[in-house]
Protein backbone atom coordinates (compact mmCIF):
# COMPACT_ATOMS: atom_id res chain seq x y z
CA UNK A 1 0.00 0.00 0.00
CA UNK A 2 1.44 3.24 -1.02
CA UNK A 3 1.52 5.59 1.92
CA UNK A 4 2.92 9.54 1.94
CA UNK A 5 4.69 11.66 4.51
CA UNK A 6 3.19 15.01 4.76
CA UNK A 7 5.55 16.68 2.60
CA UNK A 8 5.13 14.01 -0.09
CA UNK A 9 1.11 14.55 0.31
CA UNK A 10 1.68 18.27 -0.03
CA UNK A 11 3.70 17.89 -3.20
CA UNK A 12 1.04 15.10 -4.80
CA UNK A 13 -1.62 17.94 -3.60
CA UNK A 14 -0.49 20.94 -4.25
CA UNK A 15 -1.43 22.09 -1.35
CA UNK A 16 0.45 23.11 2.09
CA UNK A 17 0.97 21.24 4.64
CA UNK A 18 -0.41 24.00 7.17
CA UNK A 19 -3.86 23.27 5.40
CA UNK A 20 -3.06 19.48 5.62
CA UNK A 21 -2.63 19.56 9.29
CA UNK A 22 -5.80 22.14 9.49
CA UNK A 23 -7.81 19.54 7.71
CA UNK A 24 -6.58 17.04 9.70
CA UNK A 25 -7.84 18.90 13.20
CA UNK A 26 -11.23 19.85 11.51
CA UNK A 27 -11.68 15.88 10.87
CA UNK A 28 -11.59 16.12 7.20
CA UNK A 29 -8.16 14.05 6.56
CA UNK A 30 -7.05 11.06 9.08
CA UNK A 31 -3.41 10.53 9.62
CA UNK A 32 -1.74 7.74 10.93
CA UNK A 33 1.72 8.11 12.82
CA UNK A 34 5.22 6.56 12.71
CA UNK A 35 6.82 4.93 15.80
CA UNK A 36 8.56 8.17 15.89
CA UNK A 37 5.30 10.03 15.57
CA UNK A 38 5.42 11.54 11.79
CA UNK A 39 2.56 11.63 10.00
CA UNK A 40 1.79 8.73 7.57
CA UNK A 41 -1.38 9.02 4.90
CA UNK A 42 -2.44 6.20 2.90
CA UNK A 43 -3.94 6.68 -0.74
CA UNK A 44 -7.33 7.58 0.02
CA UNK A 45 -5.75 10.85 1.35
CA UNK A 46 -5.09 11.52 -2.10
CA UNK A 47 -8.58 11.22 -3.06
CA UNK A 48 -10.07 12.63 0.01
CA UNK A 49 -8.47 15.59 -0.73
CA UNK A 50 -9.78 15.71 -4.44
CA UNK A 51 -13.45 15.24 -2.65
CA UNK A 52 -12.33 18.29 -0.31
CA UNK A 53 -11.26 21.00 -3.19
CA UNK A 54 -14.78 19.72 -4.95
CA UNK A 55 -17.16 20.55 -2.22
CA UNK A 56 -15.52 23.81 -1.32
CA UNK A 57 -15.82 25.01 -4.93
CA UNK A 58 -19.45 24.38 -4.09
CA UNK A 59 -19.68 26.66 -1.44
CA UNK A 60 -19.96 23.82 1.12
CA UNK A 61 -18.92 24.47 5.09
CA UNK A 62 -15.86 22.27 5.77
CA UNK A 63 -18.78 20.65 8.80
CA UNK A 64 -20.56 20.12 5.84
CA UNK A 65 -17.87 18.50 3.63
CA UNK A 66 -17.10 16.63 6.99
CA UNK A 67 -20.40 14.69 7.24
CA UNK A 68 -20.55 14.04 3.69
CA UNK A 69 -16.88 12.31 4.25
CA UNK A 70 -18.13 10.34 6.84
CA UNK A 71 -20.89 9.00 4.33
CA UNK A 72 -18.46 8.37 2.01
CA UNK A 73 -16.28 5.91 4.27
CA UNK A 74 -19.26 3.92 4.15
CA UNK A 75 -18.67 3.19 0.34
CA UNK A 76 -21.82 3.82 -1.06
CA UNK A 77 -22.33 6.78 -3.44
CA UNK A 78 -26.07 6.85 -3.28
CA UNK A 79 -25.62 7.62 -0.04
CA UNK A 80 -23.25 10.42 -0.44
CA UNK A 81 -25.72 11.76 -3.22
CA UNK A 82 -28.70 11.37 -1.09
CA UNK A 83 -26.71 13.67 1.73
CA UNK A 84 -24.94 15.85 -0.75
CA UNK A 85 -28.20 17.19 -2.76
CA UNK A 86 -30.26 18.96 0.02
CA UNK A 87 -26.94 21.51 0.45
CA UNK A 88 -26.55 21.59 -3.20
CA UNK A 89 -30.15 22.79 -3.23
CA UNK A 90 -29.38 25.59 -0.52
CA UNK A 91 -26.35 26.40 -2.70
CA UNK A 92 -29.01 26.91 -5.75
CA UNK A 93 -31.02 29.27 -2.98
CA UNK A 94 -28.10 30.96 -2.14
CA UNK A 95 -26.80 31.98 -5.79
CA UNK A 96 -30.27 33.00 -6.53
CA UNK A 97 -30.98 34.88 -3.75
CA UNK A 98 -27.45 36.58 -4.24
CA UNK A 99 -28.36 36.60 -8.69
CA UNK A 100 -31.57 39.00 -7.35
CA UNK A 101 -29.41 41.18 -5.26
CA UNK A 102 -26.81 41.26 -8.19
CA UNK A 103 -29.41 42.52 -11.15
CA UNK A 104 -30.85 45.05 -8.23
CA UNK A 105 -27.73 46.74 -7.65
CA UNK A 106 -26.65 46.28 -11.48
CA UNK A 107 -30.86 48.07 -12.17
CA UNK A 108 -29.59 50.76 -9.67
CA UNK A 109 -26.21 51.71 -10.82
CA UNK A 110 -28.15 52.59 -14.68
CA UNK A 111 -30.19 54.44 -13.57
CA UNK A 112 -27.71 56.17 -11.60
CA UNK A 113 -25.54 56.00 -14.92
CA UNK A 114 -28.61 57.21 -16.71
CA UNK A 115 -29.12 60.24 -14.11
CA UNK A 116 -25.27 61.27 -14.62
CA UNK A 117 -25.26 61.29 -17.87
CA UNK A 118 -27.74 64.21 -18.54
CA UNK A 119 -26.85 67.51 -18.48
CA UNK A 120 -24.94 69.00 -14.74
CA UNK A 121 -26.23 71.50 -12.78
CA UNK A 122 -24.71 75.07 -13.17
CA UNK A 123 -22.15 75.09 -9.96
CA UNK A 124 -21.44 72.86 -6.97
CA UNK A 125 -23.17 69.87 -5.95
CA UNK A 126 -26.62 69.86 -4.89
CA UNK A 127 -28.87 67.89 -3.30
CA UNK A 128 -30.47 67.38 -6.42
CA UNK A 129 -27.54 66.62 -8.57
CA UNK A 130 -27.17 63.13 -8.67
CA UNK A 131 -24.00 62.22 -7.62
CA UNK A 132 -24.95 61.42 -4.30
CA UNK A 133 -27.26 58.79 -2.73
CA UNK A 134 -29.85 61.56 -2.17
CA UNK A 135 -30.37 62.74 -5.46
CA UNK A 136 -29.83 58.66 -6.81
CA UNK A 137 -32.86 57.34 -8.42
CA UNK A 138 -33.15 54.40 -6.08
CA UNK A 139 -31.96 54.01 -2.91
CA UNK A 140 -30.10 50.45 -3.35
CA UNK A 141 -30.84 47.11 -4.16
CA UNK A 142 -33.46 45.60 -1.91
CA UNK A 143 -31.80 42.24 -0.46
CA UNK A 144 -33.90 38.92 -1.68
CA UNK A 145 -35.29 36.83 1.07
CA UNK A 146 -32.10 34.29 3.11
CA UNK A 147 -32.37 30.53 2.50
CA UNK A 148 -34.21 29.38 6.04
CA UNK A 149 -30.56 27.03 6.60
CA UNK A 150 -28.97 30.69 6.58
CA UNK A 151 -27.94 33.13 9.49
CA UNK A 152 -29.11 36.85 8.63
CA UNK A 153 -26.60 39.06 7.16
CA UNK A 154 -24.24 41.39 9.05
CA UNK A 155 -24.96 44.77 8.30
CA UNK A 156 -24.47 45.95 4.94
CA UNK A 157 -20.48 47.47 5.90
CA UNK A 158 -19.51 44.41 5.83
CA UNK A 159 -20.79 42.98 2.58
CA UNK A 160 -18.27 40.62 2.73
CA UNK A 161 -19.86 38.03 5.43
CA UNK A 162 -23.17 37.23 2.95
CA UNK A 163 -21.15 36.70 -0.36
CA UNK A 164 -21.41 33.05 -1.30
CA UNK A 165 -18.27 30.88 -0.01
CA UNK A 166 -17.01 29.61 -2.96
CA UNK A 167 -14.11 30.10 -5.58
CA UNK A 168 -14.07 30.58 -9.33
CA UNK A 169 -10.39 29.79 -9.60
CA UNK A 170 -9.81 25.64 -10.29
CA UNK A 171 -7.09 23.42 -11.03
CA UNK A 172 -3.69 24.83 -12.08
CA UNK A 173 -5.18 28.66 -11.50
CA UNK A 174 -5.83 27.98 -7.98
CA UNK A 175 -2.62 26.07 -7.03
CA UNK A 176 -0.83 28.74 -9.35
CA UNK A 177 -2.68 31.36 -6.37
CA UNK A 178 -2.14 29.48 -3.73
CA UNK A 179 1.53 29.51 -4.38
CA UNK A 180 1.86 33.25 -4.85
CA UNK A 181 0.06 34.32 -1.53
CA UNK A 182 2.50 31.56 0.12
CA UNK A 183 5.70 33.60 -1.43
CA UNK A 184 4.39 36.62 -0.06
CA UNK A 185 3.12 35.49 3.52
CA UNK A 186 6.93 34.00 3.48
CA UNK A 187 7.81 37.62 3.83
CA UNK A 188 5.97 38.15 6.78
CA UNK A 189 7.72 39.12 9.59
CA UNK A 190 4.58 39.07 12.25
CA UNK A 191 1.36 37.51 12.63
CA UNK A 192 -1.63 38.13 14.89
CA UNK A 193 -5.04 35.90 14.47
CA UNK A 194 -7.96 38.74 15.34
CA UNK A 195 -12.02 37.32 14.96
CA UNK A 196 -12.79 36.27 11.79
CA UNK A 197 -9.11 35.84 10.28
CA UNK A 198 -5.43 37.25 10.61
CA UNK A 199 -3.24 40.60 10.48
CA UNK A 200 0.33 39.85 9.09
CA UNK A 201 3.12 42.22 9.67
CA UNK A 202 5.63 42.86 6.45
CA UNK A 203 8.77 45.58 6.76
CA UNK A 204 7.35 48.86 5.49
CA UNK A 205 8.05 48.26 1.32
CA UNK A 206 6.03 50.72 -1.15
CA UNK A 207 6.54 47.87 -4.13
CA UNK A 208 5.68 45.37 -1.69
CA UNK A 209 2.49 47.08 -1.05
CA UNK A 210 1.36 47.29 -4.47
CA UNK A 211 2.19 43.12 -5.14
CA UNK A 212 -0.42 42.73 -1.74
CA UNK A 213 -3.13 44.74 -3.39
CA UNK A 214 -2.56 43.52 -7.01
CA UNK A 215 -2.88 39.94 -5.79
CA UNK A 216 -5.87 40.59 -2.89
CA UNK A 217 -7.74 42.73 -5.84
CA UNK A 218 -7.54 39.64 -7.80
CA UNK A 219 -8.34 37.36 -5.06
CA UNK A 220 -11.57 39.43 -4.37
CA UNK A 221 -11.82 38.46 -8.25
CA UNK A 222 -12.75 35.04 -7.72
CA UNK A 223 -13.48 34.81 -3.65
CA UNK A 224 -15.84 37.92 -2.61
CA UNK A 225 -15.97 36.23 0.85
CA UNK A 226 -12.57 37.76 1.21
CA UNK A 227 -12.15 41.52 3.33
CA UNK A 228 -9.04 42.62 2.59
CA UNK A 229 -7.44 45.87 4.64
CA UNK A 230 -4.09 47.11 3.74
CA UNK A 231 -1.98 49.71 6.11
CA UNK A 232 1.04 51.30 4.93
CA UNK A 233 2.71 53.32 7.26
CA UNK A 234 6.65 54.59 7.47
CA UNK A 235 7.53 51.54 10.11
CA UNK A 236 4.90 48.78 9.11
CA UNK A 237 3.29 47.34 6.53
CA UNK A 238 -0.22 45.57 7.76
CA UNK A 239 -2.46 43.54 5.77
CA UNK A 240 -5.68 42.17 7.62
CA UNK A 241 -7.53 39.32 5.91
CA UNK A 242 -10.79 37.96 6.83
CA UNK A 243 -13.82 35.93 5.95
CA UNK A 244 -16.62 33.94 7.12
CA UNK A 245 -16.48 31.11 9.56
CA UNK A 246 -17.45 28.67 6.78
CA UNK A 247 -14.68 29.29 4.90
CA UNK A 248 -12.07 29.08 7.44
CA UNK A 249 -10.82 25.91 5.03
CA UNK A 250 -9.94 28.44 2.55
CA UNK A 251 -8.36 30.84 4.83
CA UNK A 252 -5.92 28.32 5.81
CA UNK A 253 -5.25 27.25 1.87
CA UNK A 254 -4.06 30.94 1.45
CA UNK A 255 -2.36 32.10 4.31
CA UNK A 256 -2.04 28.74 6.64
CA UNK A 257 -4.27 27.74 9.74
CA UNK A 258 -5.59 30.09 12.52
CA UNK A 259 -5.19 28.97 15.81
Amino acid sequence: MTTYRISQLAERSGLPATTLRYYESAGLLPAGRTASGYRRYGEDAVQRLEFIASAKLLGLALEEIRGLLDTRQDGACASVRARMLPLIADRIRDAEARGAELRAFSAHLAAVHASLSGPAPEGACGPDCGCTASGAPAAGPVRAPLSPTRPAPEPAAEPWRDAPVACTLGGAELGERIEQWRALVGRADGREEIDDGLRLSFPPDAELAGHLAALAAAEQGCCAFFDFTLHLAPDTLRLTVRAPENAAGMLADLFGATT
